[in-house]
């Protein structure tokens, strides 16, 4: 492309969307942790008035707590090595306690050592826990002495749920695998992807021989010390709230001449020639770019492209998205009494022990013991938890205003913890489109929409709708994007992606 004195003019990218993914692709394409000089021009566009998307922090009881994800994994490198671009490796903070319990049979019970997301792969430690109950864990006991043969061979993908329940049994489904595999993505395994969600369970679920027994010698080691130092936590915090990287990547990109324009959104794509491939009309006028990166919802995307692909445009309408809620309490610490661990899940359709919820199923999915889990948000004279409410199909909580949505979580969490203690203060925070559904032949329909993209010039896709809803994934899907587009405005062949890495 060339000005009109003649001069080559560089390169310019839009990025739709300043989440967190939308955030690393624009920081891979300013040259991530050593500036390019030769990085294109690069405009980030944003709906809302704020960046980070769920990535998001408020003041609460004197400190910050995080009201979306309060931290991410450790054993995927993206999150803390972008933390450490960035300088802030010494705001990482490591979990603080491990275990946690589930609400089973009436009251909570310890989850039980050697599980794989929910999947035991001993049969004793469950049963000594007590939450499948005898038959429960007798029917367990059936895949260490009477395994039942997976007929079917290999498949691309199957239904998490009935893959496990026929396998271990519909207890084990209920009571463990639903509350973690389910609630991490705020859905249900009856449909959920396998091997979206959990491919290792995919890998050994045909071997011969019990499935408890094939995810012992299936699973990875756990993670030992390296040459470098030792192996990273299971899962690290930042000391001042996720919001501290979101607000640190934007003052970074800033000064590396990014131009960063919140409250306003993508409403149209045009395409006209090559060159800009792109023009991205806004309420506030038109956009050209040579190359895009699309980090927004999918349905969002999959407007944006109808006009230019109907097929691609399908395939992003087809992924739903989940609602979730997250109240945080404050509670005077010499009235509360907590469990050891980190918290506790809740499964689906565990009916409440509430006089007055007329027959009413649980409407907690989870609670975090805050002051537990990260170190740096104790305090002695207060307890915090984080309650979690919503899934996809269960929307009770949308229907419900703040008070009363606040009064509902103190009185169900008053029943399963035993709490007399009235919270000092709340906080309600929602999420309607919290996170994407990863249903039977996900990763297929991802396929297709990498393939599609194929046919439109410079143009990546990224976020949680694709190849995992973790921080991790969601950093690692940015940053491919942009490489993609970056490869792809400079006329070196590219294949377009939506990410890469496993899911998490």
């Amino acid at each position: 492309m060339t000005s009109p004195a003649g001069r080559i003019s560089p390169r310019s990218v839009v990025v739709v969307g300043g989440g967190i993914a939308g955030l690393s692709a624009a920081w891979e394409l300013s040259g991530g942790e050593r500036p390019d000089p030769g990085a294109p021009r690069i405009t980030v566009l944003e709906s809302a008035g704020r960046l980070g998307g769920p990535l998001h922090s408020e003041p609460f009881a004197g400190r910050m707590v995080d009201v979306g994800p309060d931290g991410f994994l450790g054993r995927r490198p993206e999150a803390a090595g972008l933390c450490r671009e960035l300088g802030l490796g010494d705001q990482l903070v490591a979990i603080g306690a491990s275990g946690a319990s589930v609400y089973a049979r009436g009251q909570l019970r310890a989850l039980p050592t050697g599980l794989v997301l929910g999947l035991p792969t001993r049969w004793w430690p469950v049963a000594r826990s007590g939450v499948l109950g005898p038959a429960g864990s007798m029917r367990l006991l059936l895949d260490a002495v009477a395994p039942r043969p997976d007929r079917r061979g290999p498949l691309g993908d199957r239904a998490l749920g009935p893959l496990v329940a026929r396998r271990l049994g519909r207890r084990v489904v209920d009571v463990l695998v639903d509350p973690l595999v389910g609630g991490i993505h705020a859905g249900s395994v009856a449909d959920m992807s396998t091997a979206a969600a959990l491919p290792l369970l995919l890998a050994v679920a045909s071997r011969r021989g019990g499935l408890m027994r094939a995810l012992r010698h299936g699973s990875p080691a756990p993670a030992a010390g390296r040459e470098d130092g030792p192996a990273p936590p299971l899962f690290w915090a930042l000391a001042g709230g996720m919001r501290s990287l979101v607000e640190r990547l934007e003052s970074e990109l800033i000064a590396r001449g990014v131009e960063i324009r919140t409250g306003v959104g993508a409403d149209r794509l045009d395409r006209v020639g090559d060159a800009p491939a792109w023009t991205v009309e806004t309420r506030l006028g038109s956009v050209a770019a040579d190359g895009l990166v699309l980090a927004i919802p999918a349905g969002v995307a999959g407007d944006l492209l109808a006009p230019h692909d109907a097929d691609l445009a399908t395939l992003e309408r087809t992924i739903e998205y989940g609602p979730v809620s997250v109240i945080t309490l404050s509670y005077p610490a010499e009235d509360s009494s907590l469990p050891n661990g980190t918290g506790f899940l809740v499964p689906p359709r565990s009916p409440s022990p509430l006089a007055a919820s007329g027959g009413d199923d649980l409407l907690l999915t989870a609670c975090t013991f805050l002051g537990a889990k990260w170190p740096h948000l104790a305090r002695p004279d207060d307890v915090l938890l984080r309650a979690s409410v919503g899934r996809f199909g269960d929307r009770r909580a949308e229907q419900m205003d703040d008070d009363e949505l606040a009064n509902r979580v103190v009185a169900e969490l008053a029943a399963v913890l035993g709490m007399t203690a009235t919270p000092t203060q709340t906080l309600v925070w929602r999420w309607h489109q919290a996170f994407p559904q990863y249903r039977v032949g996900h990763l297929l329909r991802v396929s297709g929409i990498e393939a599609a993209l194929k046919r439109l010039p410079a143009l990546a896709v990224a976020g949680a709708a694709y190849r995992g809803v973790g921080v991790p994934a969601c950093i690692a899907s940015g940053r491919e994007a942009a490489r993609s587009v970056r490869d792809a405005i400079a006329g070196r062949p590219r294949v377009p992606t939506t990410g890469s890495g496993p899911p998490s």
